[in-house]
């Protein structure tokens, strides 16, 4: 039985990066790849923008090959590159969405302007 589980998030480091992904390895049996699909929700133009190789970073394991001992990976919900592992939380809004900023928006240009002023 592995130690690696479907949807458990573990730390690795980068040993290679190519156009579609980066290579991570865990131990001397296990080593998976972070797809391009699974680096952002965001559109990824360059993936040494994300991680460099020798980076240790944070994946949530998608799948495991038990066979061949990858693993496929995402960082994509994970804070990867911190030292702490922190799951990304979702964004919820507010009912009032805009509305705070609308009333506070013209306070705070006044409260500025003032400032200039003085």
């Amino acid at each position: 039985m592995s130690k690696y589980k479907k949807g458990n998030v573990v730390k690795g480091i980068v040993t290679g990066i190519t156009s579609y992904g980066v290579f991570v390895s865990f131990d001397e049996y296990y080593s998976g790849l972070v797809h391009i699909s699974e680096i952002s929700h965001n559109f990824v133009k360059d993936i040494n923008d994300y991680v460099k190789v020798g980076d240790y970073i944070y994946a949530e394991i998608l799948d495991v090959d038990e066979e061949s001992s990858h693993l496929r990976l995402s960082i994509k919900d994970v804070i990867y590159n911190k030292n702490g592992y922190i799951k990304r939380k979702k964004i919820i809004e507010t009912k009032s969405g805009f509305k705070t900023l609308k009333k506070m928006l013209p306070i705070w240009i006044e409260n500025s302007l003032k400032k200039q002023e003085n």
